[in-house]
């Protein structure tokens, strides 16, 4: 799934949710979002069909978006360093984070071909749930 669903699932459960439970939801949006048929950045990667600089660059312009689309939903009081510095507390920043964990504790095995054993379970489970189409255009 696209860091853009990811990210503005979190920020709303976040924003819209008790902060006990905000977590759990999140982390299990970010699970059953991937249960859905999609095409992300990393699609091909593990098949050799897309190169790991591709696919970091396709990443890096699609958190981009999602930090752009959650800033636009929740905007901060104004557009200076402090303001963003102190918008980084605001919960659909931590939310869009959340929505966005079981993807970035996979990068280092995407990315790096670096899997810490601790990693190995939580990975697997992650796996467990994508349903990766090949491609966006048949």
């Amino acid at each position: 799934m696209l860091s853009i669903a990811h990210a503005a699932t979190g920020a709303v459960i976040a924003t819209h949710t008790s902060s006990p439970i905000a977590i759990p939801l999140i982390l299990a949006s970010h699970y059953a979002l991937d249960a859905i048929a999609h095409h992300d950045a990393g699609t091909g990667l593990s098949s050799g069909k897309k190169t790991r600089k591709t696919a970091l660059i396709l990443g890096m312009i699609d958190l981009i978006l999602a930090a752009i689309l959650v800033l636009f939903m929740y905007p901060p009081e104004s557009i200076t360093l402090t303001s963003l510095t102190y918008h980084l507390g605001h919960p659909a920043v931590w939310g869009a984070f959340l929505g966005l964990l079981p993807d970035f504790l996979e990068s280092p095995r995407n990315f790096l071909k670096y899997e810490p054993a601790w990693l190995k379970p939580i990975n697997s489970f992650h796996n467990s749930f994508h349903h990766s189409i090949p491609s966006v255009v048949a």
